[in-house]
């Protein structure tokens, strides 16, 4: 009986609050409802400074070119103290954030308040409208809008390239292996530790709504740690060196267990895989959009290419050995060898016979050196019978 009062209880403390929540909506609607839109244009190389909430929009004059394929434009707003910046499509979602929303309501608390904003514009956009937000009318901000080449973008770009070429080597590599589980390791820490605080919370906690999401209050957080990480690596540098120990220690063990892939059909999984985010970080670098495809598919093409190219250079080199090779000389039939050998005697002989008749022939040098005179003596007359045959 009484957890069926509590049980009540409850229920009227939530119906209360969603009353109160709920009670200024009309009067809020109404307010907004006869309020006229003020929207101020920006263009490239303007600065406009303001010290209230403003709605500003951005209207595209030009058509992309091959020229702008890592050219980025961006709006800054930098600001005194902090503030919130909206980015929208256009005038008319403007309008719907004049009116009370409340998912705008509570999705505001998420957006985080920041003294210096960036907002990347597409080239393809049209349109393109931001909604400052100033809660101290002493808040003074600038907004200016830029265009020019984003270094970023190509290195991405190169990044994407060198994974898509190099991916099976990289997919047998035990430095990529380890190198990559110590990064996954420590960005996946945070998503890990929401979802073990998800399953240790009652089911029914006021907390579990925020949980519902707690993949998305990851990223966010993560998303907001990337951004002030120059201040806590400056203020919180002992805290960060011991996470990134701990963490980068608890991945290393975890891929040191398992160790590097040694099967072929994992290490052909992870070599598409590396080979498809290399595709993707090329598309999405490349601004003009059939310029990307272009790319993406010129280098598919060259990836696939490799194979055939090989194989008929492997071929040429075959047929170039095989065409080189020089053909064994004609074997002599026994009576040539025998003329053949009688014309080269005659001819030695000859050579011989005129040395030994020269002036510059030492003959008792060359008596002294013989060790039997009587024997070439009796050569010599053999051979002059050979001349005569």
């Amino acid at each position: 009986m009484a957890g069926e009062v509590e049980g009540e209880g409850c229920r009227v403390s939530w119906g209360v609050l969603v009353a109160l929540l709920l009670l200024p909506l009309p009067s809020l609607c109404s307010l907004t409802a006869g309020k006229q839109l003020q929207v101020i244009k920006l263009f490239e190389g303007r600065v406009v400074r303001y010290n209230e909430s403003k709605n500003f929009c951005y209207q595209r004059t030009y058509e992309p070119k091959w020229s702008d394929v890592w050219t980025k434009i961006q709006i800054r707003v930098n600001s005194t103290k902090m503030i919130r910046v909206t980015q929208v499509e256009n005038e008319e979602k403007l309008k719907e954030m004049e009116t009370f929303n409340m998912f705008d309501f509570f999705s505001s608390f998420l957006k985080e308040k920041l003294n210096d904003s960036f907002i990347y514009v597409d080239l393809y956009n049209n349109k393109t409208c931001i909604k400052v937000h100033v809660s101290d009318t002493d808040t003074y901000y600038s907004v200016a809008l830029s265009r020019g080449f984003d270094p970023r973008l190509f290195f991405v770009f190169l990044c994407g390239l060198l994974l898509f070429f190099y991916g099976d080597t990289l997919s047998r590599s035990q430095i990529f292996y380890y190198s990559t589980g110590i990064t996954v390791g420590m960005l996946a820490s945070m998503l890990i530790l929401v979802f073990m605080l998800s399953k240790l919370m009652p089911k029914k906690s006021p907390f579990v709504a925020l949980l519902l999401g707690g993949w998305s209050v990851s990223i966010y957080v993560i998303q907001l740690v990337f951004k002030n990480l120059q201040a806590i690596c400056t203020e919180y540098w002992q805290y960060l060196l011991g996470y990134l120990g701990i963490v980068g220690f608890v991945s290393f063990a975890f891929c040191y267990k398992y160790g590097p892939l040694e099967n072929e059909r994992s290490i052909n999984i992870l070599n598409w895989t590396l080979q498809l985010i290399g595709l993707l970080l090329m598309y999405i670098s490349v601004q003009i959009r059939h310029i990307a495809v272009t790319m993406v598919v010129i280098a598919f093409c060259t990836k696939q290419i490799e194979y055939p190219v090989r194989w008929i250079y492997i071929l040429y080199r075959k047929i170039k050995l095989k065409r080189g090779k020089p053909s064994p000389p004609r074997l002599l039939t026994e009576e040539e060898y025998r003329k053949q050998g009688d014309v080269e005697t005659r001819k030695a002989l000859e050579e011989l016979r005129g040395y030994c008749s020269s002036p510059d022939f030492a003959a008792w040098k060359t008596v002294s050196r013989i060790q039997s005179p009587k024997s070439c003596e009796k050569r010599k007359k053999t051979n002059k019978k050979l001349l005569r045959n």
